[in-house]
């Protein structure tokens, strides 16, 4: 059976943490669906749009090593049970795996539909450095009937809040930091009023198909 990670994220901005994810779940499964989305539990700083056009330069550069992984904005949605639907409609055949950081395992039980969707899809934590597992919150995960394994995976210690916050190259690959530089994307970012810069053109991207 075909075993496909599903792989959604804020986007806000993706950093080289969000990448080496990607690449690094390509080694695991058959295909890694990855797709910007809208998170009602957060605040976001740049527009969908936007970060999905940033998701789809990363996405594009790890294409170049892995093959597998594919841009799949259908899949967007502020509800996950709908965006697992959806790929259950993309991929009947096939075992379906949704990938979520640690800090998002104690918001779970609150999700639309949660009983519905851990019928549906198994899960994949990852650690956030940020972010330390709470046992109760996974015994939590277990009472609404959640299947899931906790990834052996540490990747760089980068977060978007940290690039936010402080604009640090480090955080995200040179193609995304290009991109926020030129759209002046976060508030660290915005040109002065006095100066006279010329408007660039946006880069239009064209979805990969798996």
């Amino acid at each position: 059976m075909t075993k496909i990670a599903l792989f959604g994220t804020s986007a806000d901005p993706p950093t080289v943490g969000h990448q080496s994810i990607i690449e690094w779940l390509t080694g695991l499964y058959d295909y890694v669906a990855v797709w910007a989305s809208d998170n009602p539990f957060k605040q976001h700083q740049s527009i969908l749009s936007e970060r999905q056009r940033m998701l789809a330069l990363l996405v594009q550069d790890s294409q170049q090593r892995h093959q597998q992984v594919g841009l799949r904005p259908e899949l967007s949605h502020s509800k996950t049970l709908f965006t697992v639907q959806q790929a259950q409609q993309l991929w009947p055949q096939a075992e379906l795996t949704l990938v979520v950081g640690s800090d998002v395992v104690t918001t779970l039980p609150h999700w639309y539909g949660v009983e519905t969707l851990f019928q549906q899809v198994q899960l994949l934590i990852l650690h956030r450095p940020d972010a330390q597992l709470d046992p109760n919150a996974l015994i939590a995960l277990q009472r609404l009937g959640a299947q899931f394994a906790i990834a052996n995976f540490q990747g760089p210690p980068v977060s978007s809040s940290h690039y936010r916050h402080t604009g640090d190259i480090n955080d995200v690959p040179p193609a995304i930091a290009a991109y926020i530089q030129q759209h002046h994307l976060y508030s660290w970012n915005v040109p002065h009023p006095h100066l006279d810069e010329s408007p660039q053109p946006l880069l239009l991207t064209t979805p990969p198909q798996p």
